[in-house]
């Protein structure tokens, strides 16, 4: 009797989860929960932590941990995720290291102009000093960040 092995495609797996998505870079000074709060009060989102899909990394023998805030568009398939990319000198992305934040808009395209707008409004929060729409091309550890 033969064993066969079954290899998983990281690559493709990533692919799959980057569909129809759009990843945002943000330079904050604040706590993650307390960006979140002010998201939920001042644009109107409902932020929620979600221990079930923190990213767990495992770097040179250490665990880090990496929370992730989640908020689902009612009437729609579109959800925000909110990753706090750095936890205690590891990054989740580490080629984005000027970015505090990252923002997942995944499970429906949301349309140029609405992001535009979310950024827009993520702009006016004190503290943000910086939003950028991050292309996939750039991101080289993208695998990080799937769930």
């Amino acid at each position: 009797m033969s064993t066969m092995k079954l290899k998983l495609n990281i690559d493709e797996l990533t692919d799959d989860f980057f569909e129809e998505t759009r990843l945002l870079g943000i330079t904050a000074t604040t706590k993650s929960y307390r960006f979140c709060w002010t998201i939920n009060n001042m644009i109107g989102f409902d932020f929620r932590l979600n221990p079930d899909i923190e990213i767990h990394l495992q770097k040179k023998g250490r665990q880090y941990f990496f929370p992730v805030y989640q908020f689902n568009v009612p009437s729609s398939y579109l959800s925000h995720y909110i990753y706090h990319n750095q936890y205690d000198g590891e990054y989740l992305l580490p080629e984005f290291k000027h970015m505090d934040f990252l923002w997942l808009m995944k499970g429906e395209m949301m349309a140029d102009d609405d992001c535009h707008t979310l950024i827009q409004a993520i702009r006016k929060i004190n503290g943000v000093q910086l939003v950028a729409e991050l292309t996939n091309e750039h991101i080289k550890n993208k695998g990080n960040l799937v769930f």
